[in-house]
């Protein structure tokens, strides 16, 4: 290999011929891994002053280089900075700028460190801030499903198990179970950002460095709530992004749950909602269609960050101590996954201001499927019939009503007690929707003054 050559590489002075094209672009990640600039700039710095507080670089250095990466902060924000595919990454492509802006000091930056443990540091940088701003917009989604929760507190619908007409339930209340699921989200990101926020740099290749540097002090410059304590696992290890995919992956579900609710609520058989139309497309062929294409692609997009976890499960299963190549394909998985995760939740956020809900369509609803067959089996049992007596004797009255062609209310009271002599005038009270309604009050029930107060204790837990 020619000296020219050799110096276009970091680690050329042990080869003896060039990399082949194909090669470089195999191995290359700086088409990809260029999103982490901003945070391995950070690092270098971070980096950079340590050395120069142990004594391991000189004042001077220190300053060439903070003059240096501040040229190549504004040079990469301006897009005037050349990414180049010889240069392998992010960390080398910055450093080759470096060091033709500051000269040696730019040569002396990676004193104490590899691009193993600048890598993972940056990784996890970029993955601590993005799970910053994922809590954010989880929140931002939340406050305005609580907003429409709170405008439909008392709007009854059907609520369903296997898909078939259950119980009534109020639209709040229904909308509420997503609070429910979506604070789960956030409480596995913050806890997944626990274990993002330690510190792999000082780790060097695998085994440490003999350098006198302080981790310690690089850790809170970078606001790390500590250090990877053992060396060999701090360059290797991938769990913070698994964890990462996975919790983005129940996220995913949660919305692709919504999703297909939407869709089946927008059907017109259903026709509980309408959805702004800036989120929804039409037929390139039949005009009257009004297509519910962002509930549909959440649901697809669901299958891609599921595969990403996967992907990166499958990465990590047979790597042996310590890092290897195989590591550097965690990055498109991660990217891809917090793209989506991003675009999905502000696309959602907004989505949720722009959702009707079609109360006489849900009332409606409310009459086909017999939704207060059990609240009949609530209040014989409550007259002293044993349940499972009153429910075989609703059985028999729900059975009665389906041949005439009529909902419960509607059978007269004669018909209803020769099913059971318990029952007497009260019980048409017990039968519409809202006294179906007001009697589950209780927390956590659907009774629309509990829905209010599950939404004010909602808001104080955002």
């Amino acid at each position: 290999m020619s000296q020219n050559n050799a110096s276009q590489y970091t680690w050329a002075g042990r080869f003896s011929e060039p990399m082949s094209d194909l090669v470089k672009r195999y191995t290359a990640s700086v088409d990809f891994d260029q999103r982490m600039w901003r945070q391995d700039i950070r690092g270098s710095l971070a980096h950079a002053k340590m050395l120069a507080r142990q004594g391991i670089i000189a004042a001077q250095d220190l300053a060439d280089i903070e003059r240096g990466m501040k040229q190549v902060w504004e040079e990469i924000e301006a897009g005037t900075f050349e990414w180049q595919l010889d240069l392998e990454d992010v960390h080398l492509n910055i450093e080759k700028r470096l060091t033709a802006l500051v000269g040696d000091a730019g040569k002396r930056l990676h004193t104490g460190r590899s691009r193993n443990d600048q890598v993972a540091t940056d990784i996890r940088l970029w993955l601590r801030d993005t799970i910053d701003d994922i809590l954010v917009l989880i929140r931002q989604f939340q406050e305005n499903l609580l907003v429409l929760a709170e405008k439909e507190a008392a709007t009854p619908m059907p609520g369903s198990t296997h898909l078939q007409v259950a119980q009534p339930v109020t639209f709040g209340h229904h909308l509420l179970a997503y609070f429910e699921m979506t604070q789960r989200d956030k409480e596995r990101f913050a806890d997944c950002r626990k274990r993002v926020s330690r510190l792999p740099l000082g780790a060097a290749a695998l085994a440490g460095t003999t350098y006198p540097i302080d981790r310690e002090f690089v850790a809170k410059e970078l606001g790390f709530d500590g250090v990877c304590e053992n060396s060999l696992d701090a360059v290797s290890d991938r769990d913070f992004g698994i964890e990462f995919c996975a919790a983005a992956a129940l996220l995913m579900t949660h919305f692709s749950r919504l999703s297909e609710e939407l869709v089946l609520w927008m059907n017109p058989r259903f026709g509980f909602v309408k959805i702004a139309d800036r989120f929804c497309t039409g037929s390139s062929i039949m005009p009257q269609k009004k297509n519910p294409d962002v509930p549909e692609l959440a649901r697809g997009k669901t299958g891609r960050v599921n595969g990403s976890l996967i992907s990166m499960l499958t990465l990590m299963k047979g790597q042996p101590l310590a890092y290897n190549k195989d590591n550097q394909e965690d990055k498109e998985p991660l990217f891809d996954t917090a793209d989506t995760v991003l675009d999905t939740l502000r696309i959602f956020a907004d989505m949720m201001g722009g959702i009707e809900a079609r109360p006489d369509n849900m009332r409606n609803a409310l009459t086909q499927g017999f939704a207060t067959a059990t609240d009949l089996a609530d209040y014989l049992t409550k007259k002293g019939l044993p349940f499972r007596d009153a429910h075989e004797a609703v059985g028999l009255a729900v059975k009665r009503a389906e041949e005439l062609g009529v909902d419960l209310p509607q059978l007269s009271l004669a018909d209803l007690q020769a099913f059971s002599p318990l029952v007497a005038d009260d019980v048409f009270a017990v039968l519409t929707v809202e006294g179906s309604l007001a009697a589950r009050d209780h927390i956590g029930g659907t009774a629309p003054n509990q829905v209010r107060a599950a939404i004010q204790r909602a808001r104080t837990r955002l």
